[in-house]
C-alpha cells in the first residue's frame, strides 16, 4: 500500500530542500575547511553542511573536496575495486516514463525477456570471463514478479562453468510488497536496488503519468523501507542525474540515507549516481535542461563521498572511459566492466540498440579494464566474503564506518584477484596483477607481519586449485 504524502513529507520536503541550499550559500572558506575535517574522521555530514559544499565554486576549496574524498576512499575501502555485471532479463514494461527507452510505447524496442536456458546461457559466458557477482535488472512489468525474480536468481546461482560461479545476485527491480521481498530472501539475494530517479516532486509526476505503476511517488520511494522490514539489510539507493537540478538530488540521496539510517540502524549499502544517456527512439535526451558537465559530475561523486563516508559508491559503464578513469579516485568503490545491457547481448558480444534501455559509454572488456585498475594502482576484487560471512547491513556498517572494513577488503580482494589472474586473466593482465598483489602484501606485511603469512598461506591454496578462498 503506497504511504501517504505527510509519511513522504517526513523526509524529502522539497521547500526544506531548496531552504538548504539558499542557506548554504556564501559559506566562509573556514566553514567549508570544518566540514572537510568532520568528514575525515568519517562523520555522516548533516543537510545543511552538504548543501554549504553543494556551493562551493572557488578552485582552493574544491581542490581540498576532492583530495578529501580520495583520502576518505582509501582509509575506509582501501585502494580496492570490486568488479561487477549487469545482467538484463527481460525489457517489458507497463510505464511510459519519458526519458526511457523501454517505456511501453516505443514500438522500436524489440520486446524481450530470457528464458531460463537463455539465462544459463548468458550466465556462463559472463563466468567464463570472470565475473563473481551480478546485478540482474528488469523492467516494470507483472510478468517479472517475485516468483519470476527469485527463480531467475536460483537459476543464476546454480550455474557453473568449470571454476566460474556467481557468488552474489544483486537485484534492480520494482518496488514490491513485504511478503514478496521475503521470497528473494529467501532465494539468497544481496542488494536489492531503486532509483528514486529524481526526488522533486513535480519533475517526478512530470516525467512519470499517473496511473502508471511507477507514477506513484510515495510508493517507490518507501520500496527500500519495505525490502528491510522484509529482511533485506542491504539497499541500494540512486538518482539519475539530468532530469532534475543536480545540487537537489545529491540532497535528495542525503536525506534517503539518513532516513534508512535512523529508521533501520544502517543506511544504503551502495549509492549510484547515473547521468541520462541517449535511448532508442527517445529525445528527451535532447529535450532536458539538466544535464550535468563532467566538472560538475566530479563534484557529485566527491561531495557525496564526503556526506556518507562509509557508503559504497557505483560509477557504471554509462560513463566513458575517460570519465571513469578521471572520477574513480574521488570515491568509487565499485564498476562494472565487459557490460552489455541489451537483452541476450552477452551471447552475441556486441551491442543491440534495439534491446537497450540506453547508450554505454565504455564497451571494454573486463580484462583490459582490470589491467587499466592495475596500471592505476587499484586492487581489482571479486570479493563476496562479507555478504557471505553475514558481514551486511548493521554489521558491515560497524566495521565500514571507522574505516576497519579494509582489512577484509584488502585480503580478500587480493584473493579473488588471484583466481582471477589464474583462470582469466591475459598474460599481460596477469603480469601486472601479479606485481600489484606483492604491492599489496608489501604494504600489509608492514602493518602486520603475521596477516601477511595468513593471506599468503591462503594464496597457495589457490595455487593448488583451491577456490572461493577469503577471510
Amino acid at each position: 500500500m503506497a504511504r501517504t504524502e505527510n509519511e513522504l513529507k517526513s523526509f524529502i520536503d522539497d521547500e526544506k530542500i531548496f531552504s538548504l541550499l539558499e542557506q548554504g550559500k556564501n559559506s566562509s572558506k573556514e566553514e567549508i575547511l570544518e566540514i572537510i575535517q568532520k568528514s575525515l574522521s568519517k562523520q555522516r555530514l548533516e543537510p545543511i553542511e552538504t548543501a554549504k559544499l553543494l556551493n562551493v565554486e572557488d578552485k582552493e576549496l574544491l581542490d581540498e573536496i576532492f583530495k578529501a574524498a580520495n583520502t576518505l576512499k582509501e582509509e575506509i575501502y582501501g585502494d580496492r575495486i570490486v568488479f561487477f555485471a549487469p545482467l538484463y532479463i527481460g525489457n517489458k514494461c507497463i510505464n511510459n516514463c519519458k526519458y526511457c527507452g523501454f517505456q511501453r510505447d516505443n514500438t522500436a524496442i524489440e520486446r524481450k525477456t530470457l528464458t531460463l536456458e537463455e539465462l544459463r546461457e548468458q550466465v556462463k559466458i559472463l563466468e567464463s570471463k570472470g565475473h563473481k557477482r551480478l546485478i540482474l535488472v528488469y523492467g516494470e512489468h507483472p510478468d517479472y514478479d517475485a516468483d519470476f525474480i527469485a527463480q531467475t536468481m536460483r537459476t543464476v546461482y546454480d550455474t557453473k562453468n568449470k571454476n566460474g560461479e556467481i557468488r552474489r545476485v544483486n537485484i534492480n527491480a520494482a518496488p514490491m510488497e513485504v511478503e514478496d521481498y521475503k521470497k528473494l530472501k529467501e532465494a539468497g539475494i544481496g542488494t536489492f536496488q531503486i532509483f528514486q530517479e529524481t526526488y522533486h516532486h513535480e519533475t517526478y509526476q512530470y516525467l512519470h503519468p499517473q496511473g502508471d505503476m511507477k507514477g506513484d511517488y510515495s510508493y517507490r520511494l518507501y520500496g527500500l523501507d519495505r525490502a528491510m522490514e522484509a529482511g533485506i539489510d542491504d539497499v541500494g539507493i540512486g538518482a539519475l542525474f539530468g532530469l532534475y537540478d543536480w545540487r537537489f538530488e545529491v540532497m535528495g540521496l542525503l536525506f534517503h540515507a539518513i532516513h534508512l539510517e535512523e529508521k533501520f540502524g544502517v543506511g544504503p549499502h551502495t549509492i549510484s549516481f547515473p547521468r541520462i544517456e541517449p535511448a532508442l527512439n527517445n529525445e528527451y535526451y535532447n529535450q532536458t535542461q539538466y544535464k550535468v558537465s563532467d566538472d560538475d559530475f566530479k563534484k557529485i561523486v566527491a561531495i557525496l563521498r564526503l556526506s556518507v563516508p562509509y557508503t559504497g559508491m557505483i560509477l557504471t559503464a554509462r560513463e566513458t572511459k575517460e570519465v571513469r578513469k578521471e572520477i574513480i579516485p574521488y570515491g568509487i568503490s565499485q564498476i562494472d566492466a565487459g557490460s552489455r545491457i541489451g537483452i541476450g547481448g552477452y551471447t552475441l558480444d556486441t551491442l543491440v540498440p534495439t534491446k537497450e534501455q540506453f547508450q554505454l559509454g565504455d564497451t571494454r572488456e573486463l580484462d583490459d579494464v582490470v589491467r587499466e585498475m592495475s596500471e592505476m594502482n587499484f586492487l581489482s576484487s571479486f570479493c563476496t566474503a562479507c555478504y557471505r560471512s553475514g558481514r551486511t547491513g548493521e554489521d558491515f556498517m560497524c566495521i565500514a564506518k571507522p574505516g576497519d572494513i579494509q582489512h577484509f577488503c584488502a585480503a580478500n580482494g587480493i584473493l579473488t584477484f588471484k583466481e582471477y589472474l589464474i583462470d582469466y586473466a591475459s598474460p599481460q593482465t596477469k603480469i601486472m596483477g601479479e606485481k600489484m598483489i606483492e604491492k599489496e602484501l608489501e604494504k600489509i606485511g608492514k602493518e602486520s607481519p603475521n596477516r601477511r603469512e595468513l593471506i599468503e598461506n591462503k594464496i597457495k591454496l589457490i595455487e593448488q586449485g583451491q577456490r572461493d578462498v577469503y577471510i
